[in-house]
């Protein structure tokens, strides 16, 4: 479900996202990072997330991971999200492709104030 109620929908195949590499934000038990916000990269997002530790710049080919640009779309921890929108940097979002799991970590409110407009 997503975080507007209804069915999940995918966030992106180019490149593949989702922890489980199906393209879609689901979370299960094995991923302890709730990888639920589906965001349109965006330059400022990814310089945030490198400089705390998460490079989803640089190909990673032993991951199958091509590296992302801005305007890519990609799985993202909740709680990363989250601390990007309190430094003021957080990406837009896919509400339909949100998991709703991502609500335990932020609201419903902030991540409308951020979705995405096509």
């Amino acid at each position: 479900m997503n975080v507007l109620g209804g069915d999940l929908e995918p966030c992106a195949f180019d490149p593949v996202t989702g922890y489980f590499r199906d393209g879609y934000c689901r979370t299960g038990g094995v991923d302890a990072g709730f990888h639920a916000v589906c965001a349109v990269m965006t330059e400022e997002f990814l310089e945030f997330t490198r400089a705390r530790g998460n490079d989803l710049v640089t190909p990673q080919p032993h991951w199958l991971f091509p590296g992302l640009r801005p305007g890519n779309r990609w799985c993202v921890v909740a709680a990363r999200w989250a601390e990007a929108l309190d430094a003021g940097v957080a990406p837009p979002i896919v509400l339909e492709a949100t998991h709703a799991s991502a609500l335990e970590f932020v609201s419903l409110a902030d991540l409308e104030a951020h979705a995405f407009d096509d």
